[in-house]
This record gives structure tokens, sequence and C-alpha cells, in this order.
């Protein structure tokens, strides 16, 4: 990326999250991967959320424009700021393009998203200690958010594309999931919005398994949530 000035960048982050939460609103709504665009037709897969999880999108819209609001108005010149920017101006402008691609192209999507993860990971990782409430929490919301939606969009790929048991690839998801989290809440200075992020999708998948058909799933996303939310408190404890 060009050396850009701080000014400029700063602005670009607050456009970009205006596009990105936008995005929505300017394209058709976004249910889901079409099963008639894959080889194999995968219609509401275990470890998807219920619909209902989606809505932390409108939270994680508004932070990030509020955050990078207060970033180019009261922030612009500051280096720690400067230093997650780019990581977060790429992972948001492909995020502003993510549903257009999605209704199309699920596997172009899927790649996408994973690149938005490893970004915003990325920004997350060089987030501002200082001002945390504007600057590293909703990138970790974010984060975190994406951690499980990029394994949910793999999985669904994996299971279009090979045949397999959508349980056996739902629990398999699910426990990356808890690695990726586990590892993230370790190293991360702010581990609780991130988590936050993680354990709202988890539930949502524990309310999608609600019945008994895919008890194996429910089990394992319980299971997830404990493990990601005793990491979590683990990490939060002071050190003595």
């Amino acid at each position: 990326m060009p050396d850009l000035s701080p000014k400029l960048m700063a602005a670009l982050v607050l456009l970009a999250a205006i596009a990105f939460a936008l995005s929505p609103v300017l394209s058709e709504p976004f249910t889901g991967f079409n099963p008639d665009q894959l080889p194999r037709p995968v219609d509401n897969p275990p470890i998807q959320p219920a619909g209902y999880a989606f809505a932390i999108w409108g939270v994680i819209y508004l932070w990030l424009i509020v955050g990078a609001g207060f970033g180019l108005f009261k922030r612009a010149d500051t280096a720690e700021w400067q230093a997650m920017r780019p990581a977060l101006l790429v992972s948001i402008a492909v995020g502003a393009s993510w549903i257009p691609v999605a209704l199309t192209a699920p596997v172009p999507a899927t790649l996408l998203i994973i690149a938005m993860l490893i970004t915003a990971l990325i920004a997350l990782f060089r987030a501002p200690l200082a001002d945390a409430a504007l600057g590293a929490a909703p990138v970790a919301l974010y984060a975190g958010w994406l951690s499980a939606a990029s394994i949910v969009a793999s999985a669904t790929i994996v299971a279009a594309y090979t045949g397999l048991d959508l349980t056996i690839i739902s629990i398999v998801g699910l426990v990356i999931i808890g690695v990726v989290a586990s590892l993230v809440i370790r190293y991360t200075a702010h581990p609780l919005p991130y988590a936050a992020a993680v354990i709202w999708a988890l539930v949502g998948v524990v309310v999608t398994n609600s019945d008994a058909d895919t008890m194996f799933v429910l089990g394992a996303a319980v299971g997830i949530i404990i493990v990601v939310a005793f990491r979590t408190v683990q990490r939060l404890r002071p050190q003595t």
C-alpha cells in the first residue's frame, strides 16, 4: 500500500467504514449462499448461527464508523492509530464489496471473508492500547465475528464440494473456531469484545441446533462456548 499521510489514511478508513455499512442497503439481502450455485445443495448447515445473530452487524458497522470518525478528528496523527489503519482499511474495503460477490460466487466470497479475517486480526494486534473503546474494541468485535463467519462459509463450501457429512464438518468447524479464538484471546490486549462476538455466534449455533437431530453439534457448540469463556476470564484475571 502506498505511504499515505496519516490524515488521508484516517479519512479513507472512515469512508470505507461508511461504505461497509451501506453495502447491505445497496445490495440484495444476503441470507446464505444460493444452493443453486453449489455442486451440492447445502441449506442451513448446522454450524450456521440462527438468523437473529446476524444483527450484530449493526453494532459492528456503527462502532467501526464511530471509531474511525474519532480516529480521523482526534487521533489522525497518532502513531499507534496509524499502525492499525492499513490492515483495517483493506479488511473493511473488501467487506464493502463482499455481499455482491457472495450473491453470485460462493467460493471467491469465502476466500474474501478469510482475507477480511486475516487483515482484521492484523489490525487488532496493531490497535492502540489507549482509547480502546473507540480504537481496538470495534476492531476486536469485528474480528471475533469474522472468526466464526469465515469458518461457517468455509464449512459450507467444503460440504458442497466434497459431500462429507454436514454434522462432522460442523463439529470440525466449531473446533477450529475454538482453537482460533483461544489463540487470539491469549495474545490480544483486547480479549473481551473479541470473545463476546465469538460467543454470540456460538450461541446462535446452539439455537440453530436445539433439536434432537443435531445433538452432537449442539454439544460441540456448548463445549466451545465454555472453553472460550474460560479462556477469556483467565486472560482478564489480574496477573500475580
